[in-house]
């Protein structure tokens, strides 16, 4: 029987996607993702627990993650994990694990009270042409504004 390597995350990127053009009109964008999980103790105390995922987009999507993503957006994952195994300087092994995606959509909709689209301001943008894109949040919130 075959084997399931499947991912699916809900969480809020850390940082703006960090993207490189590659030879061959090859883009990759490498994006923080940070998924918290909220519950009670035995005491009543709410505990928040974050994780943070590092994920990996190519292309097509990366071109998209480039325009429209910014830090505190929230996304919808789905991806596989891949890992990359090496020796470091010192001949320790060192595993890195990261999540190659191969869906993603923005989450959350335009907040009340504003009006327009796709302004140059950083407000909402769409697709210009094949198909709609989900709003894409204002990326103009403070850092306290953050859920995370």
């Amino acid at each position: 029987m075959a084997g399931v390597n499947k991912v699916i995350l809900v969480g809020h990127l850390g940082a703006d996607p960090e993207v490189k053009h590659l030879e061959g009109d090859k883009v990759v964008a490498n994006l923080r993702l940070a998924t918290t999980e909220a519950y009670k103790d035995r005491n009543g105390n709410r505990i928040e627990s974050t994780e943070w995922h590092d994920l990996e987009v190519w292309d097509g999507q990366a071109r998209i993650a480039e325009q429209y993503l910014k830090k505190g957006m929230q996304l919808y994952v789905e991806g596989k994990i891949k890992s990359d195994t090496w020796q470091d300087e010192q001949g320790n092994n060192r595993k890195k694990v990261r999540i190659r995606v191969q869906n993603f959509t923005m989450l959350g909709g335009k907040p009340e009270g504003t009006g327009g689209t796709g302004s140059s301001t950083g407000g909402y943008a769409q697709k210009p042409s094949g198909g709609e894109m989900p709003q894409v949040a204002d990326a103009s919130m403070d850092d306290d504004d953050l859920p995370f």
